[in-house]
């Protein structure tokens, strides 16, 4: 067995999987109706100091619940990030639920359009009025081909203001601000 050096074994992330998405700002008025369709209810705490989400996802016609803590690396590639993700109990869940962190509540719909399905986001609380959509894919090639949805206004894939744990830090006044800036 060959010891790698702590540097090696930073870079290399080696417990974590790629995760490869593609993010953009819906026009709500002409987004898909979503009135009855089905949904994951996602509560997201970004702890303080980290880059690590603790996540609970109630799913809307089941009742199930899956709890997670996952951490996306920092990297110049924001198509494919690194992530390592632990799925918890109840008992994990509560302690991890105790430390300082910035929460966001969505709801996630599947929404089928041109190029795949995405995870359609719709806000709550302070970010009310924010809606999302994001598609992951496997193959970069294929990712990158995927047209944006026609009730799309832009991609923010790169743009880190759309990124769950700054959006975490807005109040109603900057999500406005963010809204407004289309």
């Amino acid at each position: 067995m060959i010891l790698r050096g702590l540097d090696e074994e930073l870079r290399a992330h080696k417990y974590s999987h790629v995760e490869r998405e593609r993010r953009f700002l819906v026009d709500p008025i002409r987004r898909p109706d979503l009135t009855a369709a089905p949904h994951l209810l996602i509560e997201d705490r970004y702890i303080d100091g980290s880059r690590m989400r603790l996540r609970r996802m109630t799913h809307s016609d089941t009742g199930r619940v899956v709890l997670k803590l996952s951490k996306k690396y920092d990297v110049a590639d924001v198509l494919a990030r690194p992530m390592v993700t632990a799925y918890l109990d109840e008992a994990e869940y509560a302690l991890l639920a105790e430390l300082p962190a910035r929460a966001l509540t969505k709801r996630r719909h599947p929404v089928d359009a041109p190029g795949g399905c995405f995870g359609f986001d719709r806000f709550e609380g302070s970010l009310a009025g924010l809606e999302l959509a994001e598609i992951e894919f496997d193959d970069p090639a294929i990712g990158t081909a995927i047209p944006a949805p026609a009730w799309t206004v832009r991609e923010v894939s790169y743009d880190p203001r759309f990124q769950g744990g700054a959006l975490a830090s807005l109040d109603h006044a900057a999500t406005r601000a963010l809204l407004a800036a289309r």
